[in-house]
């Protein structure tokens, strides 16, 4: 969220922001849960004595990663574009009272 904002203060739309951020992003967040479900794989294809509750373990893991990427890659953006505040509003309504602020003193 960081970097769209960021992105925002350098005059892009909200959208835009969040487009670009979460390309950004997308990569990383991808590799980092592929790696971690791998990670447990041998958990939930355990054989032998304690399987039952290793494949549980796993299971668990497994689905809350993917739960958790889910999460980050639809819903975090879509409540960012809900509820953020448009920052490049912002920068817009700061360079018109610089100007007029500038032009009260030019007067003054």
């Amino acid at each position: 969220m960081e970097f769209a904002n960021d992105l925002q203060r350098s005059g892009i739309s909200k959208r835009e922001a969040i487009e670009r951020a979460a390309g950004v992003r997308l990569r990383p967040i991808l590799m980092t849960t592929a790696a971690m479900v791998l990670g447990v794989v041998p958990l939930i294809t355990a054989s032998g004595a304690g399987a039952a509750s290793r494949f549980d373990m796993g299971l668990v893991i497994a689905s809350g990663l993917s739960i958790g990427t889910l999460f980050t890659l639809f819903v975090v953006p879509a409540a960012y574009l809900l509820m953020a505040a448009d920052h490049a509003r912002g920068v817009e309504q700061q360079a018109e009272l610089e100007a007029s602020s500038g032009e009260v003193m030019r007067t003054v």
